[in-house]
């Protein structure tokens, strides 16, 4: 029963999880006008650390900042770094190559996730972990391609490999997550504080100091507090309920709200290929549902 409990937990949290990254693409999308992705990386992660560093104050934790030892820091350090990392190498992968492929990229980090738990988690995978796996991503896949995978081009191989790298680090921050055993908000406060000194590094090296417009600091603003911030309280706290092989399939579920979020903000077309799609995506959380019930 506190195993079910546990689940149910995870999976509460990893659909607030969910809706909120459902909407990154369309908040990324408005948002970046007159920003390079650099530039939008870092006035996210200042946004993300002041909104998460509020919810440490309000926990009455912040006090905790001072009694963990050298070792914790560093390792929390770390942990900032792989999320940066995932984010940079992302966007870059946007900017640089087609939007399909890199979205295809982009969510093999479940699929990592359940391979590093085996390791580092000491994990177990089961027949209905792997099924679940194969329909999710083949349910993204579909969605994304529209059902002609010809459209996927790989000849760009350097920026596929970069966004795969940056999927590699986001599963290894998952994963390494789960071993963090302080103050939530502390955590992540740490997380971006991290991430705000190296997207500023990244930023004067490979771009400029520009200040956004109205209307981006708006969707700033949103991307920061919600979509990069709450965001990750929920994400982790779903990771510390339940098995990260458990919640990673779920997941795939996210694509799907962006497609459908891009239709209607975008007025992009509706194609019968996203309910095909969307069978895939509940049966990957079904196949994964079996071994529970």
């Amino acid at each position: 029963m506190k195993q079910l409990s546990n689940n149910v937990q995870g999976i509460i949290y990893v659909a607030l999880c969910i809706f909120l990254w459902s909407l990154i693409p369309v908040f990324a999308k408005l948002g970046q006008t007159s920003l390079d992705h650099y530039q939008y990386l870092f006035y996210s992660s200042v946004i993300s650390f002041f909104s998460l560093l509020a919810v440490a104050l309000y926990t009455k934790k912040i006090h905790e900042l001072l009694k963990y030892s050298g070792k914790m820091y560093l390792f929390l350090v770390l942990l900032g770094f792989l999320d940066f990392f995932y984010y940079l190498l992302l966007y870059f992968g946007y900017q640089k190559s087609n939007g399909l492929e890199v979205l295809v990229m982009q969510y093999t980090w479940p699929i990592f996730i359940v391979l590093l738990s085996l390791g580092i988690l000491k994990e177990k995978l089961t027949i209905n972990k792997t099924a679940s796996l194969i329909l999710g991503f083949l349910g993204v896949v579909v969605v994304i391609t529209k059902g002609d995978f010809a459209s996927i081009d790989l000849s760009n191989m350097g920026v596929v490999g970069m966004v795969l790298l940056g999927a590699i680090s986001f599963a290894l921050f998952s994963v390494l997550s789960k071993k963090v055993n302080i103050n939530l908000a502390n955590a992540v406060t740490i997380y971006f504080l991290t991430a705000i000194i190296y997207s500023f590094i990244a930023m004067q090296i490979f771009s400029s100091f520009v200040l956004p417009t109205g209307k981006e600091w708006f969707y700033i603003l949103i991307n920061g507090v919600f979509l990069n911030g709450v965001s990750y309280l929920f994400w982790i706290k779903a990771l510390q309920n339940a098995d990260a092989s458990f919640v990673a399939p779920f997941i795939f579920i996210t694509p799907i709200l962006s497609a459908t979020f891009l239709i209607i903000v975008f007025d992009e077309p509706i194609l019968p290929i996203y309910f095909i799609g969307l069978a895939l995506i509940v049966s990957s959380g079904l196949a994964n549902s079996l071994k529970k019930r």
